[in-house]
């Protein structure tokens, strides 16, 4: 088992092993002091002391694509903490503080290139506590292989109660279209930002519009998969897809570039070369009910449920295609599209295997012409619109071809 993973939660014993804590001093939030902390660099490792006014409960893991190392606190009081004052070294290229969701607080590190966490501890003084990591350099393929949300970490509102089962497959046609729209971003991770312009919050506002227009037109479901500032961890994200019995899932974007130019519309879908290691992934890492609708995969080893899969995607590739296709058609007509309008990843919200998903990168706030239109309500009506009408559009497609099939 590797150290993280046994960090992750775990590390909460610490505060009965390493400190002792009466419960009247955890009544009030710990508070972080930047003066009294470090993040510096010791030759090739890094080493974080983080100064609190009391011992909370912590975990700690690491994100890939882009490398991430995330520290969440049982609630913390950031105010006044001077995230530049505390970040001395080259190894962070950036560092971010914050609430996502009630009740817990986390802190968000951007490495500069793979690192493992060789060792944490809470330890406790008379002036707090003070959390210690030290992070050594790493083999990529080493960083990638731990790298992850731990399945049992799932701190933010889930929309359903726990127990609930995911809402049955059905065909289309077969009731109200059910859209699974995803802001991505929220809380302590704010996406691109230029000009005071956050993706977070024009992500969260364009949902919300385009949920408002799918209402309005009828015949679809919509479930968004968070509806205020929070941070929903992006397998989470297709956890509430799944929740939601979803026929199609559209992550929303609005991304940034620090060289070179870039404007318009773009649609991604799941590049083929991503598609074994996403079924690989999310067999290690999701719980068996979130892996293919109407299918119990309990029970069943990582590799029969990667076989499952992959089959699955044999058939929702195609449709997944189509439904990019006429999403370009319908934005290129109405609001205009990147020169190259269609391009593949391996971002994880598209890797659901038996749900069509796609990512819109509504434009670039790095360019000014298009954060004009991105703040625009007027253009972000018409993109709704034309996203409305490319659903139905591709709703109908469906249905020609399922009658195809049935014959």
């Amino acid at each position: 088992m590797s150290f993280l993973k046994t960090v992750f939660l775990g590390i909460c014993l610490l505060l009965s092993t390493v400190v002792s804590v009466s419960a009247q001093g955890m009544t009030a939030l710990a508070r972080a002091d930047s003066s009294a902390s470090a993040l510096v660099d010791q030759g090739d490792s890094i080493e974080m002391m983080l100064r609190l006014s009391q011992p909370v409960p912590f975990r700690i893991f690491t994100l890939d694509d882009p490398r991430r190392m995330v520290v969440d606190f049982a609630e913390v009081d950031w105010t006044g903490f001077d995230t530049e004052a505390f970040n001395t070294s080259r190894g962070i290229t950036g560092l971010r503080v914050g609430g996502f969701t009630p009740g817990w607080s986390r802190m968000v590190l951007d490495l500069a290139q793979p690192y493992a966490l060789v060792h944490a501890e809470m330890s406790r003084d008379d002036s707090g506590a003070v959390l210690t990591l030290n992070l050594d350099p790493t083999a990529s393929d080493e960083f990638a292989l731990t790298a992850g949300t731990p399945p049992d970490a799932r701190l933010v509102r889930r929309t359903t109660q726990e127990g609930q089962k995911p809402l049955p497959p059905r065909k289309i046609g077969e009731g109200p279209l059910r859209v699974v729209l995803d802001p991505g971003h929220g809380g302590i991770d704010p996406g691109a930002e230029r000009d005071g312009v956050q993706e977070k919050t024009l992500t969260l506002t364009f949902a919300r519009e385009l949920q408002d227009v799918l209402n309005r037109a009828g015949g679809f479901d919509v479930t968004v998969t968070r509806t205020e500032d929070v941070f929903v961890p992006l397998e989470t994200r297709l956890t509430l897809a799944r929740e939601a019995g979803g026929d199609v899932f559209i992550s929303i974007h609005a991304d940034a570039i620090a060289e070179g130019r870039a404007e318009g519309a773009t649609i991604y879908t799941l590049a083929a070369r991503s598609s074994d290691a996403a079924s690989q992934k999310l067999a290690e890492r999701h719980d068996r009910a979130d892996l293919l609708a109407g299918v119990d995969l309990t029970g069943q080893d990582d590799v029969i449920a990667s076989v499952l899969m992959d089959m699955a995607r044999t058939e929702t590739t195609p449709r997944t295609d189509r439904l990019a296709d006429t999403l370009v058609t319908y934005l290129e007509e109405s609001v205009g599209m990147h020169k190259r309008p269609r391009l593949e990843a391996g971002f994880s919200v598209l890797k659901a295997p038996d749900m069509p998903s796609v990512l819109i990168e509504l434009g670039f706030l790095s360019s000014a012409k298009d954060r004009a239109k991105l703040v625009d309500p007027a253009w972000r009506m018409k993109a709704a619109w034309a996203i409305r009408d490319a659903l139905l559009d591709w709703e109908e497609q469906e249905r020609v071809m399922q009658g195809k099939l049935r014959k």
